[in-house]
């Protein structure tokens, strides 16, 4: 049997605890500690270089900035899966709904977009999680279908 070390053990056990809260009840993905230190790291590459509106590449993920435009394309195995401009953000699903699309979308939302919205999946459907506004200081959010070109603003 494994151990892990506790500062391991607890970002595995925060990791844990936002796919248990996204996915639901039981996690659909395998949750093996090294393979999400692999990819939270190329997504925080990814986000880094839509931040600084570089062109940036790593495995199966590309950032494309077009000074011309002001926006940033994200790709994933070449299918575009997100435009991300200064005033908003268009998600696509790049015609392939996997783990891996709704992993980069949800670190470009955590990243660009309001704390608490992104994209989940119940009952193998796509959902997005928009931001409605507070009440009593609690943030509301609304549920709407995934539909390819939903924007973020």
């Amino acid at each position: 049997m494994t151990t892990l070390e506790p500062s391991t053990f607890s970002g595995f056990l925060r990791h844990f605890l936002y796919i248990k809260g996204v996915e639901g009840k039981r996690p659909h993905r395998t949750l093996n500690p090294l393979f999400s230190l692999i990819m939270r790291k190329i997504e925080t590459q990814m986000c880094a270089a839509v931040q600084s509106n570089s062109d940036w590449q790593s495995a199966n993920t590309s950032v494309h900035f077009d000074p011309e435009t002001g926006v940033s394309v994200v790709r994933l195995h070449g299918n575009k899966i997100a435009e991300v401009s200064d005033n908003d953000m268009t998600i696509f699903d790049g015609g392939w709904q996997t783990t891996t699309t709704k992993s980069r979308l949800n670190a470009l939302c955590d990243e660009f977009c309001i704390a608490g919205e992104g994209v989940f999946q119940k009952n193998y459907k796509w959902f997005v999680r928009k931001f409605a506004g507070a009440v009593n200081g609690n943030s509301v959010f609304t549920t709407e279908d995934f539909n390819n070109g939903y924007i973020f603003s």
